[in-house]
């Protein structure tokens, strides 16, 4: 009876002992590999949630993505997914502006993608912008800001390319010293104009006029005839001239930077063209056509109108130039001939119809 006894109290230690283990304080094994990048994944959670056509949660996944903290980190082909992933995800709920925007980023970097993905995103940027306006700025001095709709956008030392909702914009450009300029813009979607915003310097102000004494003045000189009608016209015209040479030059920049951009697009899509096997260099003139081919042969009469056009205004801009200087040499041989002060404003304007300028001043 005693070493049963013995024995039942042994069991029931030993139980006890098993059972404090059991229930101890332990620690857990880390992970292998530890806890994945913020950043990856984000952009695994936001294919998921496209895949899955759960637009807005995969709109919102890709933007934190790019917001991580170690979004640096990605490379050039998972920042171009991202930002192309994006864009689609925008163009589904309507968001054409920003669709544009990040589909268009995406395709700067289209040179590191594969041709399935290059071809499904430049078919998502063709779509946005036909519901968008697109506007090209160019604005001096170099250092100058520009704001679209009183945000800022960026400065005039580069060609600014914006995306903007069809109607009415306002362009402004302003500097220290330099007087401030705005110009209204209304575009329809689907359509590019260009606008170039020069800044003038801020005029000192005159010193005051010192107030003659009493004992100082002197009989009141007769007033001076005022001149005749034509008095004037040689200076005008020089005005004029300027304006015009200012325009021309002005918008011709604008249309041959417009003809690189669009050249630098069908060389991209040539490059891409060309690593598909089935692809040949007499595609195009074979029945039927590939789906690419419209597609480039659109873009290169876009790019031969722009050069062609620029390359007019610009020529224009310089021989109305040369004749004003020439103008200028002319007069001043005249030992009557004043330079009259004037103050003059030129503001180029160019749409997708026309082409003019607006001169604002007085002379």
């Amino acid at each position: 009876m005693t070493r049963l006894r013995l024995r039942s109290v042994l069991l029931r230690c030993c139980l006890l002992g098993a059972l404090i283990s059991a229930t101890g304080p332990s620690r857990a094994a880390p992970p292998p590999g530890g806890s994945p990048p913020a950043a990856a994944a984000l952009r695994q959670q936001a294919r998921i949630a496209f895949f899955g056509r759960r637009w807005a949660d995969a709109e919102a996944r890709f933007e934190a993505a790019l917001a991580a903290p170690d979004a640096a980190g990605m490379t050039e082909v998972q920042l171009a997914e991202v930002l192309g992933y994006l864009g689609l995800s925008e163009l589904e709920q309507g968001k054409h502006r920003e669709a544009a925007e990040h589909l268009g980023e995406s395709l700067e970097h289209g040179a590191a993608l594969k041709e399935p993905l290059v071809r499904r995103f430049t078919t998502g940027f063709n779509k946005a912008l036909e519901h968008v306006g697109r506007i090209y700025v160019a604005a001096a001095p170099p250092d100058a800001e520009v704001l679209l709709d009183d945000e800022p956008i960026g400065t005039g030392a580069t060609v600014l390319e914006l995306f903007v909702d069809p109607g009415k914009h306002t362009l402004r450009a302003r500097l220290p010293g330099y007087e401030e300029l705005s110009h209204r813009v209304e575009i329809a979607g689907g359509a590019t104009v260009g606008a170039t915003l020069t800044l003038s310097r801020v005029a000192p102000p005159p010193p005051p006029a010192p107030e003659p004494s009493a004992a100082k003045r002197g009989p009141v000189a007769p007033a001076a005839a005022p001149p005749g009608p034509w008095a004037s016209w040689p200076g005008t015209l020089r005005i004029a001239g300027l304006a015009v040479t200012t325009a021309a030059i002005s918008s011709g920049t604008v249309f041959m930077l417009r003809a690189n951009v669009l050249d630098g697009d069908i060389d991209e899509r040539g490059d891409g063209l060309n690593r598909d096997p089935a692809w040949t260099s007499d595609a195009c003139s074979q029945v039927p056509q590939p789906s690419a081919c419209p597609e480039l042969h659109r873009l290169r009469v876009q790019r031969d109108t722009s050069r062609a056009l620029g390359a007019a205004l610009v020529a224009t801009g310089v021989v109305v130039g040369a004749a004003t200087v020439v103008s200028f040499f002319a007069g001043s041989s005249s030992p009557r001939a004043k330079a009259a002060p004037a103050a003059l404003h030129v503001l180029p304007v160019t749409t997708a119809q026309q082409i003019g300028v607006v001169a604002l001043g007085a002379w």
